[in-house]
């Protein structure tokens, strides 16, 4: 990787989106609250609809996508962080990094200065990765799908005024 490089997708990317999201959830299922089975019967207006709704950033080496990141605004001075991958091939080389630094410039040009996220528990790299950043535990914990006996637990960090 020599030419790293992240951007934001827009709803004429909804193919990309789909692809590196079916990826994130075959790879890492227990990483999110949703499967794989459910999202690849999206259509493409689902897709596209997503895209709409949230901000979606690629961390891109030429043609091959290493990695996923969103930022979904909440309400007045607050987003959450969602949809986290990176490949395998991507891990341990500043690809996280660039993704959450990405995604909380977002935050901080659209005035949203606490920014949360969830991850699952045992889920150490990321949460070092989050503790890199300014996110610290909030305490909260609550199962990563309805049902399930795994857990997540929530982490937040706000920009300091000024």
């Amino acid at each position: 990787m020599t030419t790293l490089s992240v951007r934001p997708l827009t709803v004429e990317d909804w193919a990309l989106y789909r692809t590196v999201r079916l990826a994130a959830l075959a790879d890492a299922p227990e990483a999110f609250g949703s499967t794989w089975e459910l999202e690849q019967a999206f259509t493409e207006d689902r897709w596209r609809e997503r895209l709409a709704r949230r901000n979606q950033f690629v961390a891109q080496d030429g043609d091959r996508t290493y990695g996923l990141i969103g930022i979904v605004p909440v309400e007045a001075g607050r987003a959450e962080l969602v949809s986290m991958w990176v490949h395998p091939d991507g891990r341990g080389r500043g690809v996280g990094d660039l993704l959450v630094r990405a995604a909380l410039r977002w935050a901080k040009d659209h005035d949203c200065p606490r920014v949360e996220l969830r991850v699952a528990e045992e889920n150490d790299r990321a949460e070092r990765l989050y503790a890199r950043h300014g996110f610290q535990r909030t305490g909260r914990v609550q199962a990563v799908r309805p049902g399930e006996l795994r857990r997540e637990f929530a982490m937040a960090r706000t920009e300091p005024a000024g």
